[in-house]
């Protein structure tokens, strides 16, 4: 079997575009942009290997691009080793508030939660509010009562709180706690996104925000165009990194906007990540794609632990230019 990077793939693509259905079904994941610690790496990269599988795995079912990225997401949320679902971490009280989005490229449509709490995939819940109301956003305890509504079982709040999350909680608050240093080890926002044998194209992103924040303090990923975005004309990007810096620029927009002007999803997406850092001294990482099937997974933070599958092949990374493949059960190369 032949491996081929990004790069190589994207170029078969424009030279024989007759073929590039053949590279559909796709997804991407990301899970989080920032600086691992080595001790968590592995954790890490096993965990958005599991999560590209199991999206994938919808997908070569037969599963939409929706179905696809919200289990790939919700595999995340249930991974204690990420910041989001039972991995998030806590806000300045010691509690957990989550924030989600869902995109479905085909119509436009979205949902998104923020600041729930006592709930195990908000990303469930932001689809719940994208396909059962008539509303695109909803926050807090409105969030919490249609969940209830919805028959979305509560959990408790200490089933979301993990041992490492409440330590790193602690050490903050110490008068001498260092900023820089207390973000080592914080696995960030993780997300998805797909495009199905269809065509048709999608979208999820999940967080529990940053370390110690204010109550009530809401980032970039339930904002569309921030933290994610889906057009089945352009493409979609899933975001990770500083949300108030991704806000300002909108840059899952920013990206498919350049690929919107002819560039390729990965120039797009360093065009984007470039103007965030200089503009406003931001960082952070994105999954993109487009509707023929070709990916990035790009960020200008030290690490980003992502993972695609495609044409029964998987992706996986963690540094800047790492970049191993395996069959979707076979072992794994370096390319």
């Amino acid at each position: 079997m032949v491996h081929v990077t990004p790069l190589i793939f994207n170029i078969l693509c424009y030279l024989f575009p007759a073929q590039v259905n053949d590279m559909l079904p796709v997804v991407v994941v990301h899970g989080g942009a920032g600086l691992i610690l080595k001790e968590r790496s592995e954790m890490a990269s096993a965990g958005v290997c599991s999560a590209a599988r199991a999206g994938y795995t919808i997908l070569r079912g037969g599963g939409s691009s929706m179905d696809a990225v919200v289990e790939a997401v919700s595999n995340m949320e249930n991974n204690p080793c990420f910041n989001a679902g039972c991995g998030s971490v806590l806000n300045i009280k010691g509690e957990v508030e989550m924030d989600a989005i869902v995109m479905d490229g085909l119509t436009l449509g979205s949902g998104a939660v923020s600041a729930v709490r006592n709930i195990a995939n908000p990303v469930q819940l932001a689809r719940l509010v994208m396909d059962k109301t008539s509303h695109s956003f909803l926050t807090a305890e409105g969030a919490s009562q249609f969940a209830r509504s919805m028959g979305v079982p509560e959990v408790s709040p200490e089933s979301l709180i993990t041992e490492y999350s409440r330590m790193r909680w602690e050490k903050n608050l110490m008068p001498d706690a260092n900023l820089v240093e207390s973000q080592w080890g914080k696995m960030g926002t993780v997300g998805a996104v797909a495009v199905d044998s269809q065509g048709n194209i999608a979208c999820a992103t999940s967080t529990g925000g940053t370390l110690n924040k204010m109550e009530g303090r809401v980032g970039d990923t339930p904002c569309i165009g921030s933290g994610g975005y889906a057009d089945n004309q352009v493409g979609a990007v899933s975001t990770t990194g500083h949300g108030e810096p991704i806000m300002k620029v909108t840059l899952a927009r920013l990206i498919l906007f350049h690929m919107e002007q002819g560039q390729s999803v990965e120039d797009a997406s360093d065009l984007g990540l470039a103007y965030m850092k200089s503009r406003v001294s931001g960082l952070g990482g994105v999954v993109s794609v487009d509707p023929q099937g070709r990916w990035a997974a790009r960020f200008s933070t030290k690490q980003m632990s992502w993972a695609a599958a495609q044409t029964e092949i998987l992706h996986y990374g963690l540094y800047a230019g790492e970049h191993f493949t395996q069959s979707l059960g076979g072992p794994a190369q370096h390319i």
